[in-house]
């Protein structure tokens, strides 16, 4: 018999029997293993990010200014949809704390809007299998500016003191 016949009746080949060394390689078991925990994780963050895509695209926050004269509503991408005066209160301000109550409402509803972003996205930047270990670090401040870090709370609070002291500077002169 030549050599081709006596492959052919083992059944391998030439290629069936390297085919049988990398199966039998724990290297390439592992290889495998580890390409396909990866593909299923990718598939499991891409139908994530869908559901993601889909629940922000409809996502909007309302905030009020501190002293309950402005109300903002703010879109996915942060875009005012939506200013209301309430109560007529607008018609005893001055124009300067009318429109610091304006800025801090809008500010309040962005602000808000854009940590209801960092807490939907953040699943999605946790490392996945055979990804470096800290994974993706996204620097929110430099998308969002610096007061989505704060404390909502304390921001609601403190207001944008720039913004109190022109007022208060109005005042003087």
């Amino acid at each position: 018999m030549s050599g081709i016949e006596k492959g052919t009746d083992s059944g391998r080949g030439a290629h069936g029997e390297a085919d049988a060394i990398v199966a039998a390689n724990p290297f390439t078991e592992s290889l495998n293993a580890r390409l396909a925990e990866t593909l299923s994780a990718l598939e499991s963050v891409t139908a994530g990010m869908a559901r993601a895509k889909e629940e922000l695209s409809r996502a909007t926050h309302v905030a009020r200014s501190r002293d309950r004269t402005v109300e903002a509503t703010a879109g996915p991408q942060g875009q005012l949809l939506e200013l209301r005066f309430l109560d007529n209160k607008y018609r005893t301000m001055s124009s300067t704390e009318l429109a610091a109550s304006v800025v801090e409402a809008v500010s309040l509803a962005r602000d808000a809007m854009a940590r209801q972003v960092m807490s939907t996205m953040d699943p999605f930047t946790q490392p996945l299998p055979g990804m470096p270990a800290e994974g993706m670090n996204i620097n929110w401040a430099d998308l969002f500016g610096k007061s989505v870090l704060e404390d909502p709370e304390t921001a609601a609070r403190m207001g944008n003191p720039r913004l109190r002291d022109e007022i208060d500077e109005d005042g003087e002169e």
